[in-house]
């Protein structure tokens, strides 16, 4: 029985910093600030900028969509260019189309926001990995009686560890009511992060990224003279290298739905696409590409690129996240 959707949990770390803009300057610590999450103010990378950097990606991947299913959709003036919108291509059909016989298509694949999961914090010892109570229930494991004036460490030590500017004491995870097992990460984490992971509270988490987030200067260069523009120096933030990001995607059934009247006859890989998996399949297109060309702005600075650490196939008979629906 094929389910209606299937939701598949992706983790992300970036191999370079991340920057995704506000889309313009702003008055504050820096001139160019990144997104946050409205309410804990935790910096994050909106599902709208994953699913359009991941359409252009698999767009590439698949011979013949690029760029014409890979843009907006809209056609030039003379009626050329924008999506084909039509049943059997593997982009339209999963990223959705503003323009066909059937007038758009949401598509099938959504994309939730990625969200820090685990962030490197310098500290007098080395990098640690920090983690919280919210962020770690994104995976399903429920960390409680975290105090706020504490930093849980792994590997046992009892000194008082600097995160940053903040110095606090140090306690065993074994004092966290959870057991140590529930703190465990995904063995697709690199190991040198899995052996440095520490915990402190919600409250804490958000001061602590905020206060240790990469910013960087730059300034605009003249082309006649080849110098620094006179008054164009300006600032901006963004992830840190290392950082761990989780993300869901959820993949319907194509089964379920029509495109312009006609059932979805994609193909991907000389099979059929008709199954949730095989719409995570086009997604995974991307993945490749995104560790290699990257994501967000400031790319020629060094920027953007991000390593998809979830290795899973999606196969039907093993499929280790969440399944739900109908026939």
């Amino acid at each position: 029985m094929t389910p209606s959707y299937q939701s598949l949990t992706v983790l992300g770390m970036a191999i370079d910093p991340i920057h995704v803009g506000t889309g313009g300057a702003r008055l504050g610590r820096v001139d160019l600030s990144i997104v946050r999450d409205p309410v804990t103010r935790v910096p994050k990378i909106p599902g709208s900028s994953l699913a359009g950097v991941i359409r252009t990606y698999a767009a590439m991947a698949e011979e013949g969509k690029f760029p014409d299913c890979a843009g907006q959709g809209q056609p030039g003036k003379a009626g050329k260019g924008g999506h084909c919108g039509k049943a059997d291509c593997p982009i339209c059909t999963v990223f959705g189309f503003a323009r066909g016989n059937g007038g758009g298509f949401a598509g099938l694949a959504a994309f939730s926001d990625a969200h820090v999961l685990l962030f490197p914090v310098a500290t007098r010892e080395g990098p640690v990995w920090l983690t919280c109570p919210m962020a770690a229930r994104v995976l399903g494991h429920e960390i409680q009686n975290v105090t706020e004036d504490a930093v849980y460490r792994c590997d046992g030590s009892r000194q008082p560890l600097n995160l940053g500017w903040l110095l606090l004491p140090t306690k065993p995870l074994d004092e966290i009511d959870a057991p140590k097992s529930k703190l465990s990460v995904p063995s697709s984490v690199p190991s040198f992060v899995r052996e440095r992971l520490a915990v402190v509270s919600d409250k804490l988490f958000s001061h602590i990224v905020n206060s240790n987030l990469e910013v960087r200067t730059s300034v605009s260069i003249n082309p006649k003279t080849g110098a620094a523009e006179e008054g164009a120096l300006f600032t901006y933030e963004a992830l840190p290298r290392t950082t761990v990001l989780v993300w869901n995607v959820i993949c319907k059934n194509p089964a379920h739905f029509k495109v312009g009247g006609q059932e979805v006859c994609a193909t991907i890989k000389d099979q059929k696409m008709d199954t949730p998996c095989k719409v995570f399949a086009v997604v995974k297109l991307a993945h490749p590409y995104l560790e290699h060309l990257g994501i967000g702005g400031m790319g020629t600075r060094g920027m953007g690129r991000l390593q998809v650490l979830t290795k899973n196939d999606c196969d039907e008979r093993s499929f280790s996240s969440e399944a739900q629906g109908g026939p």
